[in-house]
C-alpha cells in the first residue's frame, strides 16, 4: 500500500494536530477521509462544532466518505427502539446535508446499507487480542456499573476499524476522546499486514484545534454528550431545538458569581461560553475579550445565544427541505451506498483473498 509498517502494539501513533485537517504529505492530493456519527440521541452544538462544521469547511480539499453508523447503535440492546433507530438514522443523514455537505461531491450513506462493514469486522475480530479491547477507555466507562454488557459493546472498536479500513482511509477527523480508537485501528491493520501481506493502509487521526471539545451548559466540567442530554434538559443545545428551548439552555448556563470575561481567568462555564463564541465567529481571543470588557455574564450569554441562533436557523431551514421530501433523501442515500460499495468491495475482496477465503 506504499506506507511503511509500524510495530504492533496498543499505543499506535500520535494524532495529526491540524486546524485544516490535512497533513503535509497529503497536501499534493485530496486525501481519503472517513468519519461518522451514531444515530442515538439528538445531534447538538458540540457535534456540529467538533465534527459537522469541520467536514463542511474542508469538504473541497478531501475525498470524503461520511457514514451514519447505525450498527454501532446496537451495542446496548436494551435501549434499541427499531422504529426510532430507522428514523434517527435518516434524521442524522439529513442534518449532514443541512449542515452544508454536498451530496454530489461527498459520499454519504447509512452503515448497515453496505454489508462489507459487518463482514470485514469478522475478519478483523479473528486477529484482534481481547487485551487490546479491554484496555479501551470508552469500554471501561460505558461498562462501568453494569452487571452484564453485550459482546458488541466490547467489540465495537473493531467494527470502527472496519469502517475506516474499508475505504483505504488516510485521515480520520476525531475528538481527543476518540484518538485511542484510531490508534487501535492502526494496530489491527498493522497486525493484519504482518500476518497476511500488504492489505490495509494505516490511517491517521486528525484533531481540530477549535471546537473539538464543547462542554455542557449545565456542567462545564463535562463534555457535551447526547447520552447526558437525554437525561438533563439544559445540558446541550440540539440542532433541531426550537428557539425558546435554546434560549433557556444558554441563558441558564452555569457561570460563577464574578463578572470578569476572560479566557484565562474565568470559571469553566465562562470559558466554555467564550470558546463556543470563538468557534462560531472565528474571532481572535483578544478581540472577544475587548468586546465583553466590563459587560458582565448577562451580555455574554445574550451574545452567545445570538451567535448560536445565526448558526442553527439556516440548518433547520435546510433540514426541513429533506424532512418534507423523504423520497429525495432516500434517493441520495441509496446513491451514496452504491458509491461506498464501489470502494469497499474491492478492499474487502483483497482482505479475504489474503487470508484464503471468498471466491
Amino acid at each position: 500500500m506504499g506506507e511503511p509498517q509500524t510495530p504492533v502494539g496498543p499505543s499506535g501513533q500520535a494524532p495529526v494536530l491540524s486546524s485544516s485537517l490535512m497533513s503535509d504529505e497529503a497536501a499534493a492530493h485530496k486525501p481519503r477521509v472517513f468519519s461518522g456519527v451514531q444515530p442515538t440521541g439528538n445531534l447538538h452544538l458540540g457535534t456540529y462544532l467538533g465534527a459537522l462544521r469541520q467536514w463542511v469547511d474542508h469538504q473541497d480539499e478531501r475525498d470524503n466518505v461520511f457514514c451514519v453508523v447505525d450498527l454501532h447503535a446496537l451495542t446496548v440492546p436494551e435501549e434499541i427502539d427499531p422504529a426510532d433507530l430507522t428514523a434517527k438514522s435518516r434524521e442524522v443523514a439529513a442534518l449532514y446535508f443541512a449542515a452544508g455537505l454536498n451530496p454530489e461531491t461527498n459520499i454519504v450513506f447509512i452503515q448497515s446499507h453496505v454489508r462489507a462493514h459487518a463482514e470485514l469486522t469478522w475478519l478483523l475480530n479473528c486477529l484482534t487480542p481481547l487485551g487490546w479491547l479491554y484496555r479501551m477507555t470508552q469500554f471501561k466507562s460505558k461498562s462501568d456499573g453494569r452487571e452484564s454488557v453485550s459482546t458488541g459493546l466490547l467489540d465495537y472498536p473493531v467494527l470502527q476499524a472496519a469502517d475506516i479500513l474499508l475505504y483505504d482511509t488516510e485521515l480520520v477527523p476525531v475528538g481527543e476522546d476518540q484518538v485511542q480508537h484510531i490508534e487501535l485501528t492502526r494496530d489491527i491493520a498493522t497486525r493484519y499486514n504482518q500476518l497476511f501481506g500488504d492489505v490495509f493502509k494505516l490511517p491517521k487521526a486528525t484533531v481540530p484545534k477549535m471546537g473539538a471539545r464543547v462542554m455542557g451548559f449545565d456542567d462545564p466540567e463535562v463534555k457535551m454528550s447526547k447520552s447526558i442530554a437525554r437525561e438533563r434538559d439544559r445540558h446541550a443545545v440540539h440542532l433541531l431545538d426550537p428557539e425558546s428551548r435554546i434560549k433557556k439552555t444558554v441563558m441558564g448556563a452555569v457561570t460563577d458569581s464574578g463578572q470578569e470575561v476572560r479566557f484565562d481567568h474565568a470559571s469553566p462555564g465562562v470559558r466554555n461560553l467564550l470558546g463556543i463564541y470563538q468557534s462560531l465567529t472565528g474571532r481572535p481571543m483578544e478581540a472577544i475579550e475587548t468586546e465583553f470588557e466590563g459587560q458582565g455574564y448577562g451580555t455574554l450569554k445574550k451574545t452567545v445565544l445570538e451567535a448560536i441562533m445565526e448558526t442553527v436557523r439556516p440548518i433547520q431551514e435546510r433540514y426541513r427541505t429533506y424532512a418534507d421530501d423523504p423520497a429525495q433523501l432516500d434517493a441520495v442515500l441509496a446513491r451514496g451506498a452504491e458509491r461506498a460499495e464501489a470502494i469497499a468491495e474491492p478492499v474487502l475482496a483483497r482482505a479475504k483473498a489474503a487470508v484464503g477465503v471468498g471466491r
